[in-house]
This record gives C-alpha cells, structure tokens and sequence, in this order.
C-alpha cells in the first residue's frame, strides 16, 4: 500500500516495491535518465531499482566512491564531467540511489548542472530516508565542514522503500535512528518514548519512517528556506557537525554522521539545561537514549580549540556568535539561541565524565 506525503510542490512515496516509479519517469517523457550511485548502492540497491523499471533499458550509470569524506568539489566535479560525457541536456533526470552522500551531492549536481535539471531522491539508508531526502537541502562539503557549499532545490520526487534497510548493517541502522530520536526531542515526546523499545533487527520501522518524515515535513513546509523554524531541525548538530569533521580528518574509522550527532545532542542537551529551561529529568532520559545506543566516543580536551574553529564556520552562526536549536522539553525546541564558547566546553567535559 503507498502512501504518501504532500511537500514543497513535490511528493514523498512509501512504497516498498516502487510501484509509481515507472508511471512517474513515464508521463513526464525525459530526453535520458541517469542514475547516482556509490559501490554499495551499485551492488545492492541497484537491483530493486531495475526491478521496478523493467521498460527502462536505456539509462546511463554514474558510481562515486561511499563515504561522507568524497562528498566534497572534486568528486562532484567528477559527476558534472561525467554528464556531460553522457550528452546530459536539460530535460535529463538525474535518480540519486543511495545514502546522504549520494542525495546530497546528487541533488547539488542537479541542481547547477546546466543551470538545474530534475533529479528523483532514492534514499537507501535509514539516515538519508528520515533526514537527507526531504526539504531540498543539496550540498557538499569543504575543508571538513559540513554541507557549506550547496542550494535549497526541491527534488520532483522523492521515493521511500524499507526493503533497502536489508542492505544495512547495525551500526548504519543505529546511525539513522538519531535522527529519528531529534526529530521526537525537538518535536513529538510520543514519538521519542516509542523509541525507546525499537529493536533494529526484529521491529517493522515502516511507521518510526513515516512518522519522522512527517514530523520533518511538517517543519519545512512552514520554512522553507531555514530562516526561522526550520532551524530546529539542527538541534545537535552545532556541535555534532564539529565532531564528525574532526573525526573524518583524525580517525582511521571516522564517526557516522548519526553517532557524531547523538554526541552532540548530549552535549546540546546539556546547554538546553543551562539556557533554555531543560529539566535534569529530561536530560537524564536524552542521556540514557544515546547512551543504551551508541558507543562512548573518547577524545581529548586538548582538541576543544579545532572543534570550536570548526563550529565557527556552521552556517547558524550570526555576527561570529554560535548559533543553536536547543531544547525547553523533550518535544519542543527553540532557536537562535548564541552560546558562549565556555558553555560549550562544559558541556563537551561533561559529555566526557559522563560513565
């Protein structure tokens, strides 16, 4: 059964066998069709796409190497010349088939190439289903910080199947579930308590899915563009973002985006009680959501300084003040709140004292 939701001019289809691909590509008779992928999603994913496009024979394939640290302007460049090899013109459809790397750059590559072409999100991965696939938020990254090159262009569509989830290991999976966990902190407390008894392995996400897109839809539809309320959807990611670029340049094995995040909804959490009226009971049930989930992630204080110089470049920053969602409850968020850099050490010493 599809469902469906309505967002800024376009629709975002549940459907586990992409069973209004087809008819969608059809009716809107594109000059060529090519298709985004990385090696996993080329292996994995790739035949289930095919599947539901048994008519289509004749598509062009373009493959990036996975991980967020080939998300940046020379593998985009990558993709452009790779167009333009296929003869791409502006009535071509770019289809991004993979996780938050290949939706984002994907639809920045769309989006310039040819001053913007239509291009369909696939996401294959927990995290890009609930979080990067939805709001038209494009981007690539430069000098380890996080999405500061890209645009806001809507997708025609955006296409979401769990049978994808299959593809993915635990730590992928526990890696999309943070950002479902953000969307109930700042939004929905039901929806942050269910979580709590979520088996990855064993429990049906269709309906956590569903209810996370709705939630993120619900707030884009009102701020499109990020000038106000949208901005609560950053809630962790100020200081989240930071780590997860310190971790892609100094780790053997960098943090994903979602582990990273949870830090820094820990550490944000924290401010919240400091700042905007968090209680300690709400922080102890955020501490202990992450912390039955994720791992310790363990660094030194001698890296706050290159952590805050990469805070300072986040684009919620104001007048070189740093800017934050920040949390009054679990469910409801505020924003455009400007932190001192002390405030943020306390709280990175005290995610590091946490047991």
């Amino acid at each position: 059964m599809t469902k469906q939701i309505a967002s800024l001019g376009y629709s975002v289809y549940f459907e586990n066998d992409l069973n209004s691909l087809a008819p969608f590509i059809a009716e809107r008779a594109y000059s060529q069709v090519l298709v985004l992928v990385d090696r996993n999603t080329n292996d994995h994913c790739l035949p289930l796409l095919q599947a539901a496009l048994p008519n289509l024979t004749d598509y062009d394939i373009i493959e990036v190497d996975p991980g967020e640290e080939n998300k940046n302007i020379d593998f985009c460049i990558g993709v452009w010349k790779t167009m333009l090899d296929f003869g791409a013109d502006r009535k071509a459809l770019l289809i991004n088939l993979g996780g938050g790397v290949v939706t984002d750059m994907g639809g920045f590559a769309a989006s310039t190439y040819k001053r913007g072409i239509d291009f369909i999100q696939i996401p294959t991965t927990l995290l890009s289903q609930v979080d990067a696939s939805v709001g038209g938020k494009t981007g690539i990254d430069l000098d380890n910080v996080k999405n500061i090159i890209g645009t806001f262009t809507q997708p025609q569509a955006v296409f979401i199947s769990s049978k994808f989830l299959k593809t993915l290991d635990d730590r992928q999976l526990r890696s999309g579930l943070a950002e479902v966990i953000k969307h109930g902190l700042i939004f929905d407390r039901s929806l942050f308590e269910q979580i709590h008894a979520i088996d990855l392995e064993k429990d049906d996400l269709d309906d956590i899915i569903y209810r996370s897109v709705a939630i993120k839809n619900e707030v884009i539809m009102q701020d499109p563009v990020e000038s106000g309320l949208r901005k609560i959807l950053n809630f962790g990611h100020t200081i989240g973002h930071a780590i997860e670029g310190y971790s892609l340049l100094h780790d053997a094995s960098p943090l994903l985006h979602g582990e990273a995040i949870a830090l820094g909804m820990i550490c944000e959490g924290y401010i919240s009680t400091r700042i905007a009226g968090l209680s300690d009971a709400d922080l102890q049930q955020i501490i202990h959501v992450f912390t039955n989930r994720f791992d310790k992630y363990v660094f030194s204080p001698a890296i706050y300084d290159d952590l805050l110089t990469l805070m300072q470049n986040d684009k919620k920053n104001e007048q070189k003040k740093l800017g934050f969602a920040l949390l009054s409850s679990i469910g409801k968020c505020g924003y455009n709140y400007f932190v001192d850099e002390q405030l943020i050490v306390e709280s990175l010493d005290f995610y590091l004292n946490l047991k």
